[in-house]
């Protein structure tokens, strides 16, 4: 597995007369994790679908490692992009180890068995998820979260170079949640994820993008995007904001009630509160 390059350059995406995306830049660098925020109808969810080519872009173009992806035959495409979509789905008559082997067929021939690098890479990715206990077990009949992570697994075995994610912590319990996004961070590929968990984007993402109402908002490092004024103005929040003593990663406290017009929309705390720069460096 190796990372690739993302650009998404200038892209806007319409239904019918409806305009889901405006003009939206982005570039996920190798090997990095590119975080998706926005508030609910922002086009986190449509713009991921540009980028799995599902959602075909009106204007701009989706570069995977400076070729337009909607020009990629389909076959080199899914040896290089794998998707996590938001609906699970059921009503699947496989087991679980089926539907992870499943990943492996972009690198397969029409009839080929599975070879022993295949079953390698099967329960390699159905440990990264913590669902070896599930190998067996039919599809159907697993929680939401159950079937999150084996669709995340079948993902892994794909062995892509860019994960696109929409919203992979969905139906997660917290455990899982932190398991998932850890390692999305120790894979030598780039990820593009979605998250309505700030707090998770900020500590687990290398950059974040925030949409809202189909635009880019802001961009840049999680301590830089995630401020109070931000997230008043995005979410209609009060929000602290702090530096977190462990990770030294933005740490977002949400306040009761929402921000008045003209009244401060929350705080960051003071620098004081933030470990020092070599003390950032031992804790992460």
């Amino acid at each position: 597995m190796r990372a690739t390059e993302l650009v998404v350059d200038g892209v806007t995406l319409t239904a019918g007369a409806r305009r889901l995306v405006q003009d939206v830049s982005l570039t996920a660098r190798p090997g990095e994790v590119i975080g998706l925020v926005g508030p609910n109808g922002s086009g986190k969810s449509s713009l991921l679908r540009a980028v799995y080519r599902v959602l075909r872009p009106a204007a701009g173009r989706v570069r995977v490692d400076g070729a337009d992806a909607w020009s990629l035959p389909v076959r080199r495409l899914a040896r290089t992009v794998a998707a996590v979509v938001q609906e699970p789905g059921a009503g699947v008559d496989l087991t679980v180890r089926e539907v992870v082997a499943m990943g492996r067929t972009p690198h397969k021939r029409l009839l080929d068995g599975d070879t022993a690098e295949d079953t390698a890479l099967i329960e390699e990715a159905l440990t990264a998820v913590d669902a070896t206990d599930l190998a067996d077990r039919s599809f159907d009949r697993l929680s939401g979260g159950e079937r999150q992570r084996v669709l995340i697994a079948r993902a892994l075995a794909q062995q892509p170079s860019l994960l696109v994610l929409d919203e992979p912590t969905n139906h997660l319990d917290i455990r899982h949640q932190l398991d998932v996004l850890g390692t999305l961070r120790q894979l030598p590929a780039t990820a593009l994820v979605a998250l309505h968990d700030l707090n998770l984007a900020a500590s687990h993402c290398d950059r974040l993008y925030v949409l809202r109402d189909g635009r880019v908002t802001a961009s840049g490092p999680p301590a830089e995007v995630l401020t109070p004024r931000l997230l008043a103005e995005v979410y209609g929040v009060t929000a602290e904001v702090a530096v977190h003593p462990g990770t030294g990663a933005p740490q977002v406290t949400f306040l009761p009630g929402r921000p008045r017009p003209g009244a401060p929309s929350g705080r960051a705390r003071p620098a004081a509160d933030a470990p020092r720069e070599e003390e950032c460096h031992t804790l992460l």
